[in-house]
């Protein structure tokens, strides 16, 4: 983990924490400085992050501190965090952090960021006859599940045969009447996304958040169906063929993946690792939008990774073309596992 990398973990952290009503601020720092610990310290890295939010979070930095410290120490590539003197964060680096996400990743597979923390848990949701409301319902449940929670749905009325058929809604919700807790309200599609297909229309009413309104209908169906990097949905499926075709064209030069550290590698990572907590969001909250946005980012994270996997020209495969490699099809894994959950397909070839 260099210290931009690091900078940008522990400033992920703060963001939590306010996000977790944790911390109260109004304006979080724009970034956070690492440097090599001074007189007193220890470690790898220090910070005064904590001694900058004590006056505007209005505790003690100490407290601060120690409540950064939880969270670091949860985070991979981060093996030790002391808090010194009158509030500094000391943070050791863990060397192996990098391959042992992605093994983890690998070894999970799609099921990776799945949990049982909602196990014994069966929320009921009601859906209105709408179509984007019962795509909102199915992607929820899925998450939820993902989660270890049964849900329980209905619908005003039973399935239409095109939400069944084209949007891929279960056939099976029976009909019911909500209450005002547990009916799902979305904005409604203003068109027929059936003519989409599947993945371009359940992606269309689901990566708006539920309160805006999809864009659907005469002059917007392109922008779902564009092969083209303005299409969100295109971003995410090509980063998962490009990961599938590496793994062929690998094989072809006679190597396979293997876990390791990768320097550099941007974001890549702390998307990755940020996957599991994104699932939970998105299932305490019922918003599948931020999944959606969540396999934006990994893909645009992973981009500038991709041209760097293979060797070129007579370059031999390294110990760090594998461990690009592994890294690839990390990310790759969690985009197919994410877009399952959104019901969507993650083809291997674009």
């Amino acid at each position: 983990m260099t210290p931009v990398e690091l900078s940008r973990t522990v400033l992920h952290a703060v963001r939590r924490a306010v996000d977790a009503g944790e911390l109260a601020v109004a304006v979080l720092p724009e970034r956070v400085v690492v440097a090599p610990p001074g007189p007193g310290g220890c470690g790898d890295y220090a910070t005064n992050v904590a001694l900058q939010l004590a006056r505007p979070t209005g505790q003690p930095a100490p407290a601060v501190a120690e409540l950064l410290r939880t969270r670091l120490l949860r985070t991979d590539g981060i093996s030790d965090v002391v808090v010194t003197g009158p509030g500094f964060l000391n943070i050791s680096l863990d060397d192996d952090a990098d391959g042992r996400l992605v093994r983890d990743i690998l070894r999970a597979g799609p099921r990776y960021g799945h949990s049982d923390t909602l196990a014994g848990q069966a929320p009921e949701f009601h859906a209105a006859h709408d179509a984007r409301a019962v795509v909102l319902m199915d992607a929820v449940a899925r998450v939820l599940r993902s989660q270890g929670a049964r849900p329980r749905l209905t619908c005003a009325g039973p399935p239409e045969d095109a939400w069944v058929r084209i949007l891929g809604i279960p056939s099976d919700i029976p009909v019911g009447t909500g209450t005002r807790s547990d009916t799902l309200r979305p904005v409604p599609a203003p068109a027929d996304p059936a003519p989409l297909g599947r993945d371009a229309a359940r992606w269309a009413l689901l990566h708006p958040a539920p309160h805006d309104r999809p864009h659907l209908g005469p002059g917007h169906d392109d922008e779902h169906l564009a092969q083209r990097e303005t299409n969100p949905l295109f971003r995410v499926r090509y980063a998962h063929a490009r990961t599938r075709a590496l793994l062929r064209n690998a094989a072809d030069l006679g190597f396979t993946p293997e876990p390791g550290p990768v320097a550099p590698h941007g974001d890549v990572l702390p998307t990755l690792a940020d996957h599991p907590r994104v699932l939970a969001a998105t299932a305490a909250h019922r918003a599948p939008d931020r999944l959606a946005r969540h396999l934006v980012a990994v893909a645009d994270a992973l981009a500038p990774l991709l041209p760097s996997v293979l060797p070129l020209g007579d370059e031999k495969p390294s110990a760090a073309h594998r461990a690009r490699l592994a890294l690839a099809e990390a990310a790759g894994t969690v985009l197919a596992g994410g877009l399952s959950l959104l019901g969507i397909d993650a083809p291997d070839h674009l």
